[in-house]
């Protein structure tokens, strides 16, 4: 009973990061490319991000000691290989808080602006100030409320499509514009990356199980397998509902566009889960950069955090804030290159470990990460303009 419960906390805690701020720009991006091409896109994208986290998820069981993702690329490719991958994670991960501290100040600006007076930029800086403070104490007791917070989604998803139902119009679903044919792949890739979470769950589940390595193994697979699965189910659920109700309304933040329809006690429903959402992933993900900074690069503590939150507010004041970019370039740069480098350290694994090699089917994801990191390019710099 206790390692079903510690599974089930270890899956709650995955999925709960995973399900972040990517599902409020999902409906925008369909309403652009069309919603039967984001369909294709998610089951193109979770088939490759659960590849990618299996990958991931063996490096991590075969290695002792802790680690992130530039400790084991240190131990299995060398300092060059972890040099990038600092790099790359740490622009990942920085993308990702700033996508959080944007889409979090929004809707805390829309909550409280009727109340204490419009800002974006002074609740965007009340949000960060209050996370920045439990990402310094290491607080870790958000794992506990992911649970819930998971079954509160899910009433909120019913609520919405109880009330939303009578106004959903499937013309909105026929659109199709070739010009924004690969806008959903970034955003869908950043919708479904958890492996920052990978060596976290590991962690979890060696604690509740020691010395069952094959018991382990299997629940973190499950863990993955299940909470990516689970995701794309639910962002699809909620780019029906969003753009079935809003269709040419639809927003940037998927939330305030529905408030025509569905009226405004339903949508501060939305923007208060919504901000519990993105608060509780954004501390999850800064921890988790803290300690690649601290555990891999022997950075001073104190450091580690500052450096870690402080970079994705600079970006934020500096004027970076337009959300589906950050998140769309982000997916498709970042976490595309990191695609890449966690196919390499399965490569440098098998072999420095077992003397095997790679079977090299697994190159063509490095191919279809080097194509999105294109596609992306092309969008942001030639067709977005």
């Amino acid at each position: 009973m206790k390692r079903l419960l510690d599974f089930f906390k270890a899956l709650s805690i995955f999925l709960g990061t995973v399900i972040g701020v990517g599902i409020f720009g999902l409906p925008y991006i369909a309403l652009k490319a069309g919603f039967f091409v984001v369909v294709l896109y998610f089951l193109l994208m979770t088939l490759i991000a659960v590849s990618i986290h299996f990958l991931y998820g063996e490096v991590v069981l075969g290695t002792k000691g802790i680690h992130r993702l530039p400790g084991y690329v240190e131990k299995y490719l060398g300092k060059k290989w972890k040099k990038l991958s600092f790099f790359v994670i740490a622009v990942g991960l920085a993308g990702a808080l700033l996508a959080y501290l944007i889409i979090g100040g929004e809707f805390l600006n829309f909550l409280f602006a009727p109340y204490f007076g419009s800002s974006s930029t002074l609740y965007t800086l009340l949000f960060f100030i209050l996370g920045a403070y439990l990402v310094f104490r290491g607080i870790k007791s958000i794992s506990g409320v992911e649970l819930s917070l998971l079954f509160v989604l899910l009433v909120i998803l019913f609520i919405f499509f109880i009330k939303a139902f009578s106004f959903i119009d499937v013309d909105y679903f026929k659109t199709l514009n070739l010009k924004f044919l690969t806008l959903p792949y970034g955003v869908a890739l950043f919708s479904l990356w958890g492996s920052a979470l990978v060596p976290e769950i590991k962690e979890m589940l060696a604690a509740s199980s020691p010395g069952n390595a094959k018991g382990v193994r299997s629940d973190l697979k499950r863990v993955i397998l299940g909470g990516i699965i689970f995701a794309a189910i639910i962002y699809l659920f909620f780019i029906f509902i969003v753009l079935g109700v809003s269709g040419a309304e639809t927003s940037e933040d998927a939330i305030s566009g529905l408030e025509g329809a569905l009226g405004k006690n339903i949508i501060k429903l939305g923007f208060i889960f919504g901000i519990i959402a993105c608060f509780t992933s954004f501390i999850a993900l800064a921890l988790t950069l803290k300690k690649v900074l601290w555990y891999d690069f022997g950075l001073p503590k104190n450091f580690a955090w500052f450096l870690t939150c402080f970079l994705p507010l600079t970006l934020f004041l500096l004027g970076i804030r337009e959300f589906i970019a950050v998140i769309g370039f982000t997916g498709a740069i970042a976490l595309g290159l990191e695609g890449i480098i966690i196919v390499f350290l399965y490569r440098g694994f098998l072999k420095k470990k077992f003397s095997k090699k790679m079977n090299p089917l697994l190159y063509l994801l490095s191919g279809i990460f080097v194509l999105g990191i294109v596609f992306e390019l092309v969008h942001f710099f030639i067709l977005r303009n």
